[in-house]
Formats: C-alpha cells, sequence, structure tokens
C-alpha cells in the first residue's frame, strides 16, 4: 500500500481557486436557469469565481449583475430565417464576438465553460473548445436551439431536460438531469392563503393563473378580454392575469379588467405565491415555465408561442399532452383557454389526474445534478 505524503509543519498547501464562466441568454428561459446554476456552484464551492457573458443589450445584462455576478458582453444577435439586411452584417458580428470571446477567455482562464443556449453561447463555447478547455451545455427545451447543435460534437458534456435527445446530440454525451429553476418555488407548502392576500384576492373563490412572460403575450391577453361574459357568470373563479408591461396600459382599461373576480398586473413579483394559490394555470409553453409546472404539480393550460424558433414550444407542450400532463391548446384556438380552465375546476376527476401525471415529470435536483457534471468535467 501506498504510503500518504506527510506535509511538513511549515508547508503551505494551495488549492486552486475554481474559475467558471456561463454563456448564453437572450431570453429568461435562458437567464434564469443560468443564475441558478451559478447560485449553486457557489453553494456547493464558495471559493468559485463565475463570470457570465452574454449578448449586449439583451436581458441578462440586467438581470445577472442584479443577481450578483459580473457579466461582459458580446456584440452578437441571431440570424433570421427572413432575407433581410440585418442577416448582413451577422457574419461581421460573429467575427468580432470570437475576438472578443478569446480575449476575455484568455484574460479570466477557466477551468470550465457552460453553455446554456441563446446568441452568446455560440462564440463563447466555439473559443473554448479550441482551446480544450472542459465545456458543458445545458439544452432547456424538447427541441434544441441551433447553438446548442452546433456545438454538440465539440463539447464534454449535454445536459437535458426531456427523454429521446439522442435525436439531436450524440448519446455518449448526454445527461437527463432536467432544467434549473427558482429556489423559492421548490416548496409552496402553507403558501396559498399568504398569495391570496399578497395578490388581494378572495379566500372563497377557485383562482386561475393566465401569464405571459414579463413583456406579456397578445394573444393570450386578447382571449381573455374576449371571455368577458364568460367570467362574468362564474364569480365563484378568480382571474389573477398578468398582462405584461408592453400591454398593461391598454388592457387594464378593458371590461374585462373591471370585473370584481378579475385582477389585472403588468408584472407578477412573487411567482412562488401566485403559483401557491393557483388551482389552474394558462400560459405559454416555454421550458423553464414547464419545469415550474412540474415541480409545483399545477393542472396546466398551454397555449405555444408560434413565433419562437424552430416552434420548439410546441414540441415542450406536447411532451407534457401526450403524457396527459397539460392541456395543449393552439394559438388560433387560444379564446377557448377559459372555457377548458373552467372545465378542469368543475371536475375533479380530471384536475388530480393533471396533478399527479404533472408531478410525475419533475426533476426536484435538477440544478444539483448539472453542477455535478460540471464538478465531474473540470476534474
Amino acid at each position: 500500500m501506498q504510503k500518504q505524503k506527510e506535509f511538513e509543519p511549515n508547508e503551505i498547501v494551495v488549492v486552486k481557486k475554481l474559475k467558471v464562466i456561463i454563456s448564453g441568454g437572450g431570453s429568461g428561459g435562458h437567464v434564469f436557469p443560468a443564475i441558478a446554476i451559478a447560485n449553486e456552484i457557489k453553494k456547493q464551492r464558495p471559493d468559485a469565481e463565475i463570470l457570465f457573458v452574454g449578448a449586449k443589450g439583451k436581458i441578462e445584462m440586467e438581470k445577472v449583475p442584479k443577481a450578483g455576478f459580473p457579466i461582459k458582453g458580446l456584440w452578437i444577435s441571431g440570424f433570421h430565417r427572413k432575407l433581410t439586411l440585418r442577416n448582413l452584417m451577422f457574419p461581421i458580428k460573429l467575427l468580432f464576438s470570437l475576438f472578443k470571446a478569446f480575449g476575455i477567455i484568455q484574460s479570466f482562464k477557466p477551468d470550465v465553460v457552460v453553455g446554456v443556449g441563446g446568441f452568446a453561447s455560440g462564440p463563447t463555447l466555439q473559443v473554448s473548445t479550441m482551446k480544450g478547455i472542459p465545456t458543458l451545455i445545458q439544452e432547456q427545451n424538447s427541441f434544441p436551439g441551433i447553438t446548442n447543435r452546433l456545438l454538440a460534437n465539440k463539447v464534454n458534456r449535454i445536459c437535458v431536460a426531456y427523454e429521446g435527445m439522442e435525436k439531436f446530440f450524440p448519446k455518449e454525451k448526454i445527461t437527463l438531469t432536467g432544467n434549473p429553476v427558482r429556489q423559492d418555488i421548490m416548496d409552496l407548502t402553507n403558501k396559498r392563503e399568504e398569495g391570496l392576500k399578497h395578490f388581494g384576492l378572495d379566500q372563497n373563490k377557485k383562482t386561475i393563473l393566465l401569464f405571459g412572460g414579463s413583456l406579456g403575450a397578445r394573444t393570450l391577453n386578447d382571449s381573455m378580454a374576449a371571455n368577458n361574459d364568460l367570467l362574468e357568470k362564474n364569480q365563484n373563479v378568480q382571474v389573477l392575469w398578468q398582462a405584461g408591461k408592453l400591454y398593461i396600459e391598454e388592457f387594464k382599461k378593458s371590461a374585462t379588467a373591471q370585473l370584481d373576480n378579475v385582477k389585472i398586473s403588468a408584472f407578477i413579483d412573487r411567482m412562488d405565491l401566485a403559483y401557491a394559490m393557483a388551482d389552474v394555470v394558462i400560459c405559454r409553453a416555454g421550458a423553464l415555465t414547464i419545469s415550474e409546472l412540474c415541480l409545483v404539480g399545477k393542472p396546466a393550460i398551454l397555449i405555444p408561442s408560434p413565433n419562437v424558433s424552430e416552434d420548439h414550444q410546441t414540441m415542450n407542450a406536447k411532451a407534457l399532452s401526450t403524457n396527459e400532463a397539460g392541456i395543449l391548446v393552439e394559438e388560433k384556438n387560444a379564446k377557448k383557454m377559459l372555457e377548458q380552465a373552467l372545465h378542469i375546476l368543475d371536475n375533479e376527476r380530471v384536475m388530480n389526474s393533471l396533478k399527479s401525471n404533472i408531478q410525475k415529470l419533475a426533476k426536484a435536483n435538477a440544478t444539483k445534478n448539472i453542477v455535478s457534471e460540471i464538478l465531474q468535467i473540470v476534474k
């Protein structure tokens, strides 16, 4: 048996600080999981130094510093599928971003680079793989974005949220982890009453939560306004309607917003309380939203946005509907969403079935598992 080395009393042992770059963004669905990963890294390795690399002018440039992490911005944007003059700038932006990413990596000297999808992760991970730095990508959707598909053969590890991703990625690199979510929604026990009080809603009424992201969703708002008569007839049901900051001024003047059983707001500041007091949720089908719905176990009506790349929200929603864990309503039929919600509220068997099936899809330890994969490839 090999004898363990004994250190002299005055010998100093230096433990190298872990240095991590997390790159990507462009939407909350990329940014909030990235922040959750960063927080878990700090929890497991308090010594870790974390730097974000995002796209200038995108949501990450605001949200990441608010979360307490430094960020560098690249001059990069997506390639538009339609012929447009903006596409002429894409090669120039890409070249500039590759040079900038090279400089950031040379200066920071990361031990590992993590890509969460979005414009900025392309140049950052491309440079990292060329330099032989361990790399990992986290794919939130059931249909991956083009950036992660292009990077898949070059990175060391790929963390995914859905089964069957070997259609897009090398099977030997895939680990099924689920998506990272906000810590405050992990346990909603005893929060229902607090949620109803927080939003000024009636304790004795069944509650529908409707939201379309921080900016809002035009179709969901139009559909809500079109159901004025239905809501007026069903006074035993109330709706918390998050219209979004783009649409709040327009829709708060609508007849629907004036109903006693409707509460409209631009933004929901406490999603944990909103989920806790909701009996049914109506929303888009972004990957982060679906992961949260699985964890909180709420019956959901999903209306995928058709205006996203590769129609990935429809794929996400189908992953639930095929397991009888959610109701998929196409955009063209969105006006039927409240009718569907009332049907669920009136049918206890359907309600319990949806709750049970969606909870089976939850991945409660997703963030920890992703960080475990990150630390493994560093070793």
